[in-house]
């Protein structure tokens, strides 16, 4: 079927502890994955921080989330374009909101470049305890 229009996906970060988001279409928890605020290191900084990103992403537990994670949002943003859906908002959701989930979030937001979609992305609580060290 064509696509008659270009789907908007609105991807955030948001951190559990702030409440939960409402008004999404999905929620992923992402507190399974290696937590850098106990390594002293890197708790002041944040998910946008290479280092942070990759203690993150490049551990046993993200290599192994994005490698399902990928096919799924793709079949999202296939089947959502088809039925003539206009916008699918997705939450990622850690302990804070400033390390694991701001990390996913920013890789979600580089594969999703890679389809035809408008895509929104911002951090919810990245700021939330007053000190962002990028």
């Amino acid at each position: 079927m064509a696509r008659s229009q270009q789907l908007n996906i609105v991807l955030y970060s948001f951190g559990f502890k702030y409440g939960f988001p409402v008004d999404v279409n999905m929620v992923l928890d992402v507190r399974f994955l290696p937590n850098p605020y106990w390594v002293p290191e890197l708790q002041p900084l944040t998910g946008k921080v290479k280092k942070v990103a990759e203690y993150v992403l490049r551990s046993e537990a993200g290599l192994s989330f994005f490698v399902h994670l990928e096919p799924l949002l793709q079949c999202i943003i296939e089947q959502n374009t088809t039925v003539g859906k206009k916008t699918v908002r997705i939450a990622v959701g850690c302990t804070g909101g400033r390390h694991r989930s701001v990390a996913v979030t920013e890789k979600i937001a580089a594969f999703l470049t890679e389809f035809p979609v408008e895509l929104t992305v911002f951090h919810r609580d990245i700021e939330r305890d007053g000190r962002v060290v990028d």
